[in-house]
């Protein structure tokens, strides 16, 4: 028996150890870096929500703001607009679903699902069409008194539904909420 077989824990088994703790701390910290810089920018992040006042806008006009790169539409409707909106029967609807973010994904497109407000006044929609991404025109154009994209004849309603043309769906609600009476917050 040798005088290295008596002892429990030689210096070998240290400078293993070591080196393992040693290699371990190294990878860890040439990984970190390529994974902290997917992390998204302060810029983006701050721009992730923004907030929007609506007290200048009138009945019977929209506002378009810049959101995540994109124009969002921000109506308010008149008692008008919104009667003809829930006036369509579902059946005549080619996106029978609300593509709502604050509702569930198999919520219908009927206009209380797609509108915010006490009498669904407000109508806040991303306002690229989602046929080929275009910006529809807004202020009653079209054929159903909504939006209407130039480009290839999409008509939406007051409602921001697809009615007409080779759009398959619905104008998109984004995440939004109302602070107060007077600012939307969007994200």
């Amino acid at each position: 028996m040798s005088h290295a077989d008596d002892h429990v824990g030689t210096r070998r088994d240290f400078l293993f150890y070591a080196t393992a703790g040693a290699g371990v701390v190294a990878t860890g910290a040439a990984v970190w870096p390529l994974i902290n810089q997917m992390n998204p920018s302060a810029d983006v992040q701050a721009l992730a929500s923004i907030q929007v006042d609506v007290s200048a806008v009138a009945p019977g006009t929209q506002i378009t703001v810049k959101w995540l790169g994109k124009p969002v539409f921000i109506r308010y409707r008149t008692e008008e607009e919104i009667a003809a909106a829930r006036a369509v029967p579902l059946s005549d609807l080619i996106d029978p679903f609300a593509r709502n973010a604050n509702l569930p994904a198999d919520e219908t497109a009927a206009d209380e699902h797609r509108a915010f407000g006490e009498n669904g006044e407000w109508l806040v929609m991303m306002g690229v069409c989602t046929h080929l991404g275009c910006v529809p025109i807004g202020d009653g154009a079209g054929d159903f008194g909504g939006w209407f994209c130039p480009c290839h004849g999409s008509h939406y309603d007051t409602s921001g539904r697809i009615r007409r043309g080779p759009a398959p769906e619905n104008l998109p609600v984004p995440v939004a909420e109302f602070l107060d009476a007077t600012t939307i917050k969007l994200g």
